[in-house]
């Protein structure tokens, strides 16, 4: 909330003399505020900029490398075990699908929940954790980033984050709904 200030010499000014024909009374004027210069109309921060900055450059993979990846996995039937992660970092904009078998943690809340993520990527035998968004021009690219930062931190060398080029948007273009979940065509028609 905005602080409110009353201007210097309010006091004075406020109590004004007002004469009737039967007595003399004091009415109070309204005050006159101003807005402190410092509570100005600020840009809104970006929600990034309460996290540190990536240092990891994290290499990018092709959709049809992801479609091969998904495909070997679905031939090896339900039980076969998997060693990478999709991962959708979409918030608000989820909307059209999702690359199949992806699992969506929003990248404004991801910084927090990398140590749980590579705990569960560890125990699971996960070698590629593949981020995306809507087009890889910055969530994904700063989730990865991110994560290989984190997994730097604690030596881990048996893990990499990569990202999906060209992010939903891409894989869209290039495979239709083929190889998504709860394709919505009436999405990617508009």
């Amino acid at each position: 909330m905005s602080k409110l200030f009353l201007r210097p010499g309010f006091i004075a000014r406020a109590l004004t003399s007002c004469q009737t024909p039967t007595r003399n009374s004091f009415r109070v004027a309204p005050p006159k505020l101003f807005r402190m210069a410092s509570d100005a109309p600020q840009a809104t921060p970006q929600w990034w900029e309460a996290f540190p900055e990536a240092k990891a450059l994290c290499p990018r993979v092709e959709a049809a490398e992801v479609a091969d990846l998904i495909e070997k996995n679905a031939a090896a039937g339900k039980g076969a075990m998997r060693d990478f992660l999709l991962v959708d970092v979409r918030r608000t904009d989820w909307e059209g699908g999702t690359v199949a078998t992806s699992i969506n943690f929003p990248a404004h809340t991801f910084y927090q929940t990398r140590p749980v993520i590579y705990q569960l990527c560890k125990q699971a035998g996960i070698r590629r954790i593949i981020f995306y968004c809507g087009s890889c021009g910055s969530r994904g690219p700063r989730c990865a980033g991110w994560m290989q930062d984190y997994l730097d931190e604690v030596g881990e060398t048996d893990i990499k984050a990569e990202i999906l080029i060209g992010g939903i948007k891409g894989w869209q273009k290039t495979y239709g709904g083929k190889l998504m979940d709860y394709y919505d065509e009436k999405v990617w028609t508009r």
